[in-house]
């Protein structure tokens, strides 16, 4: 029986499945487990044998030129040979590759078994994919046949292959992905529900969850608690400053705090307005990432430079990692975005200019798809907002793909120079990209991105064409050995999006405290903040580790 099984294998699908094997092997933007890199060389190994042999059912279909069994025979060894070579050659260079992307980011190299694990992961993965499609082509040969009794030759192929997807489909999506995601959606609801130890709610009055609050404490979930007590108080940051302060208006309504978005913002308003938050020198209008996680990293060095006469507003619009939300769900965090930000707009809007808090918006991830969608032109030229600082923009995030579309030539993909930088800016590890005799204008909108960041940087379109920020020049997180492969490189990206959050803080999709204060000060400009407050701020925040989102 497996001599039966090896044998039904097409050895030119077998060719191009161990070519794309190889290219799977190489690295991407991010380092990876073994189970994870097994993962995706059984997935590109299975796409490959697919693609080779569909190719080769091709070629035949329009009656290309055949070998005789004799030479045919001489061509299978041969082409036997060299994907044996290859995979030989390939896997004794995957920890040199590995260990190119975890020596960027400062990680402990691989361990000498990893190419072995990898190799089994990626044999039993390629090997359930391809019975399981040989599984679909006798369904849909079952079907042809029952149809061919009674309809055309031609007609009944057509309609049975359409017949054996949709059936697959209908099962799989119906019995297998939608099971998962009920089930994924009861574990991070519950998840939401929890409190960390140790955190109460806030007693001091200025706080969303406390005495005076219309959001109740057990409608905030996980992420909005710890965001709503855990930051730096008065003491801390007049301590820290040695000045006078205040202590932070934190406003945060949880998913179960209205029906919807429109409840939830209007309740974060009123709070905002009870709390004194419109008397506060600078507002912030806030979006969380899926799982409703504002990070500590971005969200507690501003209150510093601020002395605390600061207010940050948010609202929760789902509980679902960022990563699974932008799959199914991802015009919720711009729905969200856009009635907080009117509800808190239209009311700044209305306050005489004199007296009315600068206006700044922020997001991380999903958080900044939305809130970088949260208004319009003609609304921010009307009466302009002060600024934004968007981290982490996933590659669904439309105003920073045609902003990053329209860069100037000589800039790169992983860090663009817009016109003349007055409006918008990126940065990364590096600091601020600024075209030559460039100056800020009155609005200040800055994306904080890095070049091995997946959730960035992953496209439909990496399939089939080489990214820009593919090139010669490249981030300096980047491996020299990353190289693009059809259809391969589309996979390997989308295996890194996943775990996007498994590297290091600076790399990847983890944003780093010392960057976010590089950008507070160059888009908040606070007054009285000198180079030694930056240097000691530096320090507080050097080495810090926030939560995953």
């Amino acid at each position: 029986m497996l001599k039966r099984l090896t044998g039904s294998f097409s050895v030119f699908g077998l060719f191009v499945g161990f070519l794309f094997l190889c290219a799977s092997l190489t690295p991407s933007l991010l380092p990876r487990l073994p189970i994870t890199q097994g993962a995706l060389s059984g997935v590109a190994f299975a796409a490959g044998y697919g693609t080779g042999k569909g190719f080769y059912f091709l070629w035949l279909w329009l009656d290309g030129p055949n070998f005789p069994p004799p030479r045919q025979k001489m061509v299978n060894w041969v082409l036997s040979l060299i994907s044996i070579m290859l995979a030989m050659a390939t896997f004794s260079r995957i920890a040199t590759w590995q260990n190119s992307i975890r020596s960027l980011m400062e990680m402990p190299d691989v361990d000498t078994g990893y190419p072995w694990m990898v190799a089994g992961i990626a044999l039993g993965i390629a090997l359930v994919l391809i019975l399981a499609a040989r599984g679909i082509i006798w369904l849909a040969q079952k079907i042809i046949g029952w149809l061919g009794r009674v309809l055309p030759r031609n007609l009944s192929i057509g309609l049975g292959a359409v017949l054996a997807v949709f059936l697959v489909f209908s099962v799989v999506n119906n019995f297998v992905v939608q099971t998962a995601l009920r089930f994924a959606d009861t574990v991070f609801a519950a998840t939401d529900r929890q409190t960390a130890e140790g955190v109460t709610p806030p007693t001091h009055g200025l706080a969303s969850g406390g005495a005076n609050s219309v959001v109740t404490w057990d409608d905030v979930g996980t992420n909005g608690k710890d965001f709503l007590v855990t930051g730096p108080s008065q003491a801390d940051i007049a301590a820290f400053t040695g000045r006078d302060a205040l202590e932070p208006v934190r406003v945060f309504a949880g998913f179960g705090s209205g029906d919807d978005f429109e409840e939830r913002a209007q309740a974060a308003l009123e709070d905002l307005i009870n709390f004194g938050g419109f008397d506060r020198s600078v507002l912030i209008v806030a979006t969380p990432t899926g799982t409703g996680w504002l990070d500590p990293a971005a969200v507690e060095p501003v209150t510093y430079m601020h002395g605390g006469d600061i207010a940050i507003v948010s609202t929760q619009y789902t509980y679902v990692p960022s990563w699974l939300s932008i799959m199914v769900e991802p015009d919720r965090s711009r729905l969200a975005a856009r009635a907080l930000f009117f509800e808190v707009y239209n009311y700044w809007t209305n306050l005489p200019e004199g007296a009315r808090p600068k206006l700044y918006l922020f997001g991380l991830s999903l958080g900044a798809l939305g809130s970088e969608a949260s208004a319009d032109l003609v609304t921010l030229f009307s009466d302009p907002i002060d600024g934004a600082l968007w981290s982490g923009p996933p590659f669904a995030s439309t105003v920073w793909a045609s902003t990053t579309a329209g860069r100037n030539a000589d800039s790169p993909a992983w860090l663009p120079e817009f016109r003349d930088g007055a409006l918008v800016r990126f940065m990364n590890q590096d600091g601020i990209a600024v075209p030559e005799g460039s100056e800020w204008g009155e609005m200040r909108l800055l994306y904080l991105q890095y070049a091995s960041d997946p959730m960035v940087f992953f496209s439909t379109r990496l399939a089939f064409r080489r990214p820009d920020w593919l090139g010669e020049s490249r981030g300096r997180d980047v491996s020299p050995f990353f190289n693009w492969y059809p259809i391969v490189t589309f996979l390997q990206v989308g295996f890194d999006v996943p775990m996007a959050t498994s590297t290091p803080s600076g790399y990847g999709h983890t944003y780093d405290a010392l960057d976010y204060i590089e950008g507070w000060l160059s888009v908040t400009d606070p007054p009285n903040w000198t180079i030694s407050d930056t240097e000691r701020l530096n320090a507080l925040y050097t080495g810090f580790v926030a939560s995953p989102i």
